[in-house]
């Protein structure tokens, strides 16, 4: 099948970002099925929490292998190839998922899932970085990331509803014709995105030549700068995934929610996120990135230690913490992504997220892993431990306060070139 003629005009930056949103909500929503639908798969698998985690777990680390292959290969293709490829295997593993007859299975469809959708989310927001200035980019971080809050919204409940109905495979199959119509339409309307390319041949053409993949990939890890941004990544995630996984399963075998309200919990979490996202940006834009990075930092130990310590109570109260949750600890994500499109100078801008990315899903697969390994289950099937897992949240969350300072954009380093318009939207 030959690709339509694309008109680098044929979407504006507005319109382009919230195509991408619609593809960042299909992949958050794949992420975010496994922990909500985990009461169900424990059923029909005969699994315990640990199996649970390595479910997560396999996905993430599986996306930071391929984070490594993209951190080469991402800048030598046009973002719009790279993107259609990335997202083509992301359909067909959800098939595979899908289609899963037993654990084993599931545990490889998972893993593919990871590989392909752990870099989409790295190559989206290496478009934004590209095509958005600086000023602006907090908003547009927001509007791409908002993805979150309606996979939360619509995605995780639909799909818990799903998994109660149909079975715990139904909620991939759903998701991938969803997928798939939505690889049609950035197929036919994401215009190319080269310039990067563009860069590389005008540097080569004036007689400099261009580094090895490795070797560039080796030059972007040991940059300085680059490392003090990865080290913010590993705090801020490490936090979150040693509590996130298990949330539902907390909610149902310890709090007494039953599976079929689990969907109300993640509507008004979802809801209000929806909302928080894009306001965060905003402020993130005037305020400065690092403040309200800060703010969010300082404000997100409340709902880490009420999730973890929440003893039973009704589904509208704990749809209420929940709400604080999703806010603060998921609104650190928005300043934070900003702050870090600002740290690469553009030439390897891709190669830096993809590794970015690397990082995020090692951590992500390592602080779920040793979560699972730290709770257990008392012979009534109740959590053990899982406010242990609240109090590590809140050290790491803590000290990424204090690391965020040490971030800095690649135009106030020296040799960046910084102009006026430029510095309006340095984080501060």
């Amino acid at each position: 099948m030959k690709a339509p003629s694309v008109d680098p005009a044929s979407l504006g930056e507005r319109q382009l970002l919230l195509l991408l949103a619609a593809i960042q909500f299909t992949v958050i929503t794949d992420f975010m099925t496994v922990p909500p639908i985990s009461p169900v798969l424990m059923a029909e698998l005969a699994i315990g929490p640990r199996a649970i985690g390595w479910l997560v777990a396999v996905y993430t680390l599986a996306a930071a292998g391929m984070g490594l292959v993209s951190a080469v290969a991402s800048d030598r293709f046009d973002r719009r190839h790279w993107l259609l490829f990335l997202y083509g295997g992301f359909v067909l593993s959800l098939l595979v998922c899908g289609f899963a007859p037993n654990f084993t299975a599931l545990l490889i469809g998972r893993a593919l899932c990871g590989a392909f959708a752990g870099v989409i989310g790295a190559t989206i927001m290496t478009v934004v970085g590209d095509i958005v200035p600086e000023a602006r980019r907090g908003r547009a971080t927001g509007m791409v990331m908002s993805a979150f809050a309606v996979a939360t919204v619509a995605g995780v409940p639909f799909s818990l509803l799903a998994a109660d109905r149909f079975g715990s495979r139904a909620p991939f199959l759903i998701l991938a014709a969803l997928a798939l119509l939505m690889w049609v339409v950035a197929w036919r309307r994401v215009p190319s995105i080269g310039g990067h390319l563009a860069a590389r041949r005008a540097r080569e053409a004036g007689g400099e030549k261009s580094p090895a993949a490795l070797r560039q990939l080796v030059e972007t890890m040991r940059e300085p700068a680059h490392r003090r941004a990865y080290l913010l990544i590993l705090l801020v995630v490490s936090g979150g995934f040693l509590v996130i996984p298990y949330i539902s399963m907390h909610l149902v075998l310890d709090v007494g929610v039953p599976v079929s309200e689990l969907p109300i919990i993640y509507l008004v979490g979802g809801a209000a996120t929806f909302v928080s996202a894009r306001v965060i940006g905003t402020l993130s834009d005037r305020l400065g990135k690092t403040t309200v990075f800060r703010f969010l930092a300082l404000a997100a130990v409340i709902p880490f230690l009420a999730v973890t310590h929440l003893p039973p109570v009704s589904v509208w109260t704990a749809a209420l913490i929940v709400m604080l949750f999703f806010v603060l600890v998921s609104g650190r994500f928005v300043p934070m992504m900003a702050i870090a499109t600002t740290v690469p100078r553009p030439p390897v801008r891709g190669g830096f997220m993809s590794l970015m990315q690397t990082v995020q899903s090692l951590v992500q697969g390592v602080a779920t892993t040793i979560g699972g390994l730290i709770l257990g289950q008392t012979p009534e099937g109740q959590l053990l431990h899982f406010d242990k897992l609240g109090w590590l949240a809140v050290g790491t969350t803590l000290i990424a306060w204090y690391w965020v300072g040490k971030v800095r954009p690649a135009e106030a380093r020296p040799g960046g070139q910084e102009s006026a318009r430029q510095k309006e939207g340095v984080a501060r």
